[in-house]
């Protein structure tokens, strides 16, 4: 079903998913949730299911994912954590209200503490992004070679090498341009 969104890029580290609702930073920007709705519609997707969204809601979310996006890079980069960021992440931490819960099949859902908490939701990112950023899980915090993308990504493969945010858009993209940019010192190897 196309909305006439752009699509979401999924990823398996909640935090820095929600970075990337904003991609190509550093080219032509894709806005990901560009409307309450939209951001209802990711937050679903990541079982943080809400009934509506403010303008406001919105709002506070886009600037969590701005934090979040410059704790991380400056994570990535081993350089000092920007204190207006840190408070945000923190703020945003601490007022979400949201319960992890067990379930039966041994997975970890979170209860909201009302079907229309946003600011909860928003502390479930939080929080993930605190563990993230913190070091307290498997994996690095690593920035996407893409020159216009340069998102900051959690690498868990086993060589903790990987460099692109996400290979079926930027990573491929990437070896797309190399080919093609040998191609046409080569024209002879296209035969």
């Amino acid at each position: 079903m196309s909305t006439g969104f752009p699509d979401f890029r999924l990823g398996s580290v909640l935090a820095t998913s929600f970075t990337g609702t904003l991609s190509e930073r550093h080219g032509n920007a894709v806005e990901r949730i560009p409307t309450p709705h939209r951001l209802v519609d990711w937050l679903t997707v990541y079982d943080l299911a809400v009934t509506s969204c403010t303008s406001a809601q919105l709002d506070l979310a886009r600037e969590l994912r701005e934090s979040i996006h410059v704790a991380a890079t400056a994570a990535a980069l081993q350089h000092a954590l920007p204190a207006p960021a840190v408070r945000v992440i923190n703020d945003r931490s601490a007022r979400g209200r949201a319960v992890a819960t067990l379930t039966p099949e041994g997975a970890r859902r979170w209860r909201l503490s009302s079907a229309s908490c946003v600011e909860d939701a928003l502390g479930v990112i939080a929080a993930d992004a605190i563990s993230v950023i913190a070091g307290e899980r498997d994996g690095r915090l690593a920035l996407c070679a893409s020159p216009t993308c340069l998102a900051a990504f959690f690498d868990t493969s086993r060589s903790r090498t990987r460099r692109w945010c996400d290979m079926n858009t930027c990573g491929n993209r990437q070896k797309k341009a190399r080919f093609n940019a040998n191609q046409r010192k080569d024209p002879a190897s296209a035969e």
